[in-house]
């Protein structure tokens, strides 16, 4: 990573997987980016760098890059390493986060509160340019995607029939209008939800304020199912 690199980064601005911060106030600010970007794809994180693209430059490389290191170690669960390079840019340091794609997902989020109780209770992703909690739904996702999950078994019944007929007419729909189309509760809707996503057949799509699910396929597809 170099100056190139970096600029080329800046011109691209903000988005899925790249976030600026101009500093850190404290690792679990920092920390639900991380863990953010190790649940979905991957990104960078650039230190020193306003929202607009400016260069504010870091103010002190050592201590950022402990609370870095204390983020991904300390808060997050489990731990995540960031790859961390120092890059001069202009006469002032930007420092470069890289976080992986994990293969361990999900990692959870913990706070002075969740640490104390041992408990692991928040799971971040990213969606568009933003850090968001992830649903339930996505977290048994996330779980499906560790490399340790057990292998998918997926049934395509009447339930799922008359989801793929919903979906071809009105493109979408959300977790509590599956449940009162096939009149069963929420917790099944999620599970037959959560296994049509897992075998690629269905996407889910997360926003800050909703969720919903639409077709992965052409609709021109429908009867190889």
């Amino acid at each position: 990573m170099n100056f190139h690199d970096v600029n080329r980064l800046i011109d691209e601005g903000e988005g899925f997987t790249i976030e600026f911060k101009r500093r850190i106030s404290s690792p679990e600010k920092i920390a639900r980016t991380i863990i953010s970007f190790a649940n979905t794809k991957g990104g960078t994180i650039l230190f020193g760098v306003d929202d607009d693209g400016s260069i504010a430059g870091v103010e002190s490389e050592k201590s950022e890059i402990e609370l870095i290191e204390l983020a991904g170690r300390d808060c997050c669960d489990p731990p995540i390493r960031p790859g961390i390079t120092i890059v001069p840019f202009d006469g002032r340091d930007v420092i470069v986060c890289r976080i992986e794609e994990s293969r361990n997902k999900p990692h959870y989020f913990l706070g002075e509160h969740d640490r104390t109780n041992g408990e692991n209770t928040r799971v971040y992703i990213r969606t568009n340019d933003k850090t968001v909690m992830a649903s339930r739904e996505v977290v048994r996702i996330l779980e499906n995607e560790n490399v340790d999950a057990p292998p998918l078994k997926l049934a395509i019944g009447e339930n799922e029939r008359r989801l793929f007929q919903h979906l071809e007419q009105h493109d979408r729909i959300t977790l509590r209008e599956f449940g009162r189309l096939v009149n069963i509760s929420d917790r099944r809707a999620s599970r037959i939800l959560v296994g049509l996503v897992r075998a690629g057949v269905i996407r889910i799509h997360t926003h800050e304020r909703e969720e919903f699910f639409t077709l992965a396929y052409d609709v021109t597809q429908r009867s190889a199912l």
